[in-house]
């Protein structure tokens, strides 16, 4: 489709193709291969190439999954194969199997995380971005609060210095580290964007400039215990520190279509505009029957629902583009986004 639609914020408008589900789409096999189609290519550059046909929005990025131990090949034909459909490759770094708030697991979370900004390094990509602050699911784990959180918080800022530090990371021109938090269930203790800032600030403040920002997810903020008016004023806050650029349009509880978010991306999306530094914005839905996230759906059975109404997954993304571009477009019109 040729683009229609033109994108009048100085915003990157990509996408996290989440949507073809982690299982048979990212996750690479027991070999490290990355799951390709039939006729060979990659699925997830195959999806992203079909997103770019469909749309009739420009589609400037796209932020993928790295895991560790994934077949070297593999990962340059998934990088090169985006670049060469005129993307911008941003990178959501994958730790697993370690908590990055235990101690006892600081090495084995460092070499994971300096593993993915090894290959930032090397294919020159400038932003990053991790949940890494947590461990997902943690079976038995509870919040931590009082001197157990400040502990974790101090642990998590140390992990993620390391790791900058003894991989080169900004002297290698990487520009950023955008840290995720994630909704009550996935997360115990960093499940709101207030506990997330504490972690990024005390990491800028240990490696001694404003490195780390905090990523704001509509869907986590909005299924977190903060109203919209206190997730609005935190953006706010978080922005005036220059800890804040990166924003994922992904709808609370259903993770599907942009429409079922009960107002939460548009309210955030603008107190995000307003604030001056928003720089980065995805669209992010998943597949509501990946096996990957059987776990999410036990916790919450609006997480499995379809909400396609009809469509593709594709269909879906395309339509959330449109959406997140018309309101970038009014922002601008309305005088709350350059």
């Amino acid at each position: 489709m040729a683009e229609q639609i033109t994108l009048k914020a100085n915003v990157e408008l990509g996408v996290v193709p989440t949507h073809i589900k982690f299982v048979g789409g990212l996750v690479p096999d027991d070999e490290g291969r990355l799951p390709r189609t039939e006729d060979g290519d990659l699925i997830v550059v195959n999806e992203m190439a079909r997103l770019i046909e469909l749309s009739p929005v420009k589609i400037a990025s796209a932020q993928i999954t790295v895991f560790p131990g994934v077949d070297e090949g593999d990962t340059e034909d998934m990088i090169t194969g985006l670049r060469a459909l005129g993307l911008a490759v941003h990178l959501m770094l994958m730790v697993g199997g370690a908590d990055p708030m235990n101690p006892d697991d600081e090495d084995k979370v460092v070499e994971m995380l300096k593993a993915g900004l090894e290959v930032a390094k090397k294919y020159g990509i400038e932003q990053v971005a991790s949940t890494s602050i947590e461990e997902w699911m943690q079976e038995g784990a509870t919040a931590k609060t009082g001197e157990d959180f400040a502990a974790a918080v101090a642990q998590d800022a140390k992990v993620h210095i390391r790791a900058v530090q003894e991989s080169g990371a900004m002297q290698a021109g990487i520009k950023h580290w955008h840290i995720e938090f994630l909704r009550g269930g996935e997360f115990q203790t960093f499940t709101d964007v207030a506990k997330c800032w504490e972690v990024v600030k005390a990491a800028n403040e240990g490696l001694g400039q404003k490195f780390f920002r905090v990523m704001v997810d509509a869907a986590h903020c909005g299924d977190s215990d903060l109203s919209i008016p206190e997730n609005e004023a935190l953006i706010t806050e978080i922005a005036e520190s220059d800890e804040f650029s990166m924003f994922h349009a992904s709808a609370k509880t259903t993770r599907g279509c942009l429409s079922t978010d009960d107002g939460w991306i548009g309210a955030l999306l603008g107190a995000a505009a307003r604030s001056g530094k928003l720089e980065f914005v995805f669209v992010e839905l998943f597949h509501h029957e990946d096996p990957a996230l059987e776990a999410l759906r036990q916790l919450d059975s609006g997480h499995g629902l379809d909400t396609t109404d009809g469509r593709s997954y594709s269909e879906a993304v395309v339509d959330g583009l449109v959406d997140v571009a018309r309101r970038l477009n009014n922002l601008v019109t309305r005088g709350h986004l350059g």
